[in-house]
């Protein structure tokens, strides 16, 4: 086996990737300045992935599954992961999203023991009773404090007034209720399902050798039988559920999302798709434009109000957010706005301009090393590569992002979320 070498002119880097026998996807990129490493493993198994078809059956799991086994993976029957990593002075984490979970670690020496501890961590699942049960008071706990949280509580409440059936509207961590469902038998038929390593990637970034890393990879990873696991998602439809949904939280200042549903074409979005996305929010919402510059005049927004796109297996769409006294008055102003920005399209040089910033931040996000692993990992997933966004920036044109615009931002289409204290 030999890793295949991946560079890009305009950006000046390079990295490596192969798949290895075991079925992993690994992916190398040496920064020769950085003085720590970074490695972070992936699976594409995430909160939304709750009902699926393994090997011809069907299979339901409870709310919250994806969260709890990521929590679970780090003990085994020779110990805890965070200790072992205390030992090689290792810093490392894990987080589950709606589409993916991972398991990182970054390290200035001892790579090698660190990056050992991390592949036995994915390849040792050990669940009982005993050990399944002793983790719903700490998961319920989280989940008690996400419920207090107005960031957390704004965005759900947001996707869930935006999707009638897709799971994205259910919580990553579940709820006190469906944790208490889940069993040792739950925890390994996910493990099965979607910890084959054939439906992971490792990616290191740093200062990292590829070769180095592809001999701990022989000696550690195991063959794994090849199949792909079948994720089943309802039918949702394009409409929103609803237009408006507010909550009661202790805020200074009332905090709100605007969220702009658009209809899932089947696919993943490709990297043209991301940066016309991209450079139409600059271009109509980004520090620079005339609706940033009208919302602030009227004291509307505050340094807060920030723009995004989401999207998934099943999902996409706009969100716009910040804090505001009046975030009505705002989503007014924006659908309006938008209804206008349909009629006239992006001008030429507001696409230029937002075509520079896009460019120049994609070119920045390769100095840290958080972001290329994130961007690596959920691009492999997706089938998008991450310096094909460059050479896509350099070469678009504005009737390319006008296209774009074309299947996004209905104006119609919306939901409000609102967190506010209950006498504003």
């Amino acid at each position: 086996m030999q890793f295949t070498k991946i560079e890009n002119q305009r950006a000046a880097e390079s990295y490596y990737r192969l798949k290895h026998s075991s079925g992993l996807t690994i992916v190398v990129y040496p920064k020769k300045d950085f003085k720590s490493t970074y490695a972070s493993i992936g699976t594409k198994f995430g909160s939304i992935y709750s009902q699926f078809r393994y090997k011809g059956e069907k299979i339901t799991v409870p709310n919250g599954t994806a969260h709890y086994l990521e929590h679970k993976l780090f003990e085994s029957e020779d110990g805890d992961a965070f200790t072992k990593y205390a030992k090689t002075g290792a810093s490392a984490n894990a987080y589950t999203s709606f589409d993916t979970t991972c398991y990182l670690f970054s390290c200035t020496d001892r790579f090698r023991e660190s990056l050992e501890i991390l592949l036995d961590l994915v390849q040792s699942p050990y669940f009982t009773p005993e050990t399944v049960a002793k983790e719903q008071g700490i998961i319920g706990q989280e989940i008690k404090m996400y419920e207090d949280s107005a960031d957390w509580k704004v965005m759900m409440n947001l996707l869930q007034g935006m999707y009638q059936n897709h799971p994205i509207n259910i919580d990553i961590a579940g709820s006190v209720e469906s944790i208490k469902e889940i069993t040792p038998e739950i925890l390994y038929s996910c493990y099965r399902s979607y910890y084959n390593l054939n439906n992971m990637v490792l990616c290191i970034v740093g200062n990292a050798d590829p070769d180095e890393v592809l001999a701990i990879a022989d000696e550690q990873l195991k063959d794994n039988e090849d199949f792909t696991t079948e994720s089943i998602f309802p039918e949702e439809p394009y409409e929103v559920k609803t237009h408006y949904t507010e909550q009661h939280l202790p805020v200074a200042v009332p905090m709100f999302e605007i969220g702009f549903k658009e209809k899932f074409p089947g696919k993943y979005a490709d990297n043209q798709e991301l940066i016309c996305t991209n450079i139409i929010l600059e271009a109509f919402a980004g520090e620079s434009s005339a609706l940033y510059r009208e919302l602030l005049d009227k004291k509307l927004i505050n340094s807060s109000f920030g723009t995004e796109y989401m999207e998934g297996f099943g999902y996409r769409g706009v969100i716009f957010s910040g804090e505001a006294r009046n975030p009505q008055e705002i989503t007014d102003i924006i659908r309006e706005r938008i209804r206008e920005l349909h009629q006239t399209g992006i001008s030429e040089e507001d696409f230029e301009n937002a075509r520079r910033s896009i460019y120049g931040k994609l070119i920045t996000g390769f100095d840290n090393h958080s972001s290329i692993a994130s961007e690596i990992i959920n691009g492999e997933f997706t089938g998008r590569e991450i310096f094909e966004s460059i050479d896509i920036v350099a070469g678009l044109t504005s009737a390319d992002v006008n296209e774009r615009l074309k299947a996004q931002l209905d104006p119609d289409n919306y939901c409000l979320s609102v967190v506010k204290n209950a006498d504003d």
